[in-house]
């Protein structure tokens, strides 16, 4: 019976885990509980700065480390020599989750009826049109999503490495969508929305084909709703809250999420408690998608 204990479904004692744009708002929670529940992190980001000073204030007492790592997940060269510094210094690794992100571009008008920009179909057109451009949109995909794509195939090998440790205890990887990927509300920002729904089914794409070549790695996603980070506000007031999210209905719970909450999340899906999960989007947003379309 010891088995069923918090202690032991939930320990990461011994586990490698890398999390992209670990230095700041959810990657940074999430590498906390990966870290407390004694996995060794990487925290990777573009500035060495920022993760340095998180690292060197984490507190060793409650279990883990956190090693930060320079890595702009946009380019492929800085992705295979982070990939050979792990594969050097650690030989595998157990945990992956793919959070780096950003906004990209936002036309504001879309949720006031009274803008003049939504005067009638052409003027909306045209304002969207000439205000948004495609490079933005490509660089934002190719920060949201494709960096997915290309961070799991390149660690692929190290992660099933690292399933041959504990019998039934797999490699994992967890991405980062959104709410937004899943409400049919535009929120100001139909880039980053349609950026999140692509991760949610490259998710489950990616879960299926490994799983067909009979690889041992579980791949999940989860998707937060309004939390505290650099793309939100650093602090979030319940009275704000439902400014963040732009739905239709207040968010039920009427606060922003805690870093317990979607941390607690990841540890579920990367240990042995969530062992038997496979190709899922786990939705952790106080209620949002409940009320909203």
């Amino acid at each position: 019976m010891a088995s069923y204990r918090p202690q032991a479904l939930f320990d990461l004692t011994g586990r490698v885990a890398l999390v992209t744009g670990g230095g700041t708002g959810i990657g940074f929670m999430i590498a906390k509980g990966l870290a407390a529940s004694g996995a060794k992190v990487y925290i990777t980001g573009r500035r060495l700065e920022v993760l340095e000073k998180v690292a060197s204030e984490w507190d060793t007492q409650l279990g883990g480390r956190l090693v930060p790592i320079q890595l702009d997940v946009t380019d492929k060269a800085s992705i295979r020599k982070v990939k050979s510094h792990i594969e050097k210094e650690d030989g595998k690794l157990h945990i992956l989750v793919n959070n780096a992100g950003q906004v990209g571009p936002v036309s504001r008008f879309l949720q006031d009826p009274s803008a003049p920009e939504s005067k009638d179909a052409e003027t909306l057109g045209t304002a969207v049109f000439e205000g948004e451009g495609i490079d933005e949109w490509a660089n934002l995909f190719t920060i949201n999503t494709f960096s997915i794509f290309f961070m799991t195939t390149a660690f692929l090998g190290l992660l099933a490495k690292g399933s041959e440790d504990v019998q039934d205890h797999w490699s994992s990887v967890v991405n980062i969508s959104s709410i937004s990927g899943i409400t049919k509300l535009s929120q100001n920002h139909f880039c980053y929305n349609s950026a999140k729904a692509a991760t949610g089914h490259l998710t489950k794409m990616l879960s299926t084909e490994i799983l067909l070549k009979k690889i041992p790695i579980r791949v999940n996603a989860i998707a937060p709703g309004v939390y505290e980070s650099e793309m939100t506000l650093d602090e979030i007031k319940p009275d704000y809250v439902d400014k963040i999210g732009k739905g239709l209905v207040p968010v039920p719970a009427k606060r922003v999420g805690t870093g317990e909450e979607v941390a607690g999340t990841v540890v579920y899906l990367v240990s042995k408690a969530g062992g038997y999960t496979h190709g899922q989007e786990i939705v952790v947003d106080g209620g949002y998608l409940a009320v909203n379309p």
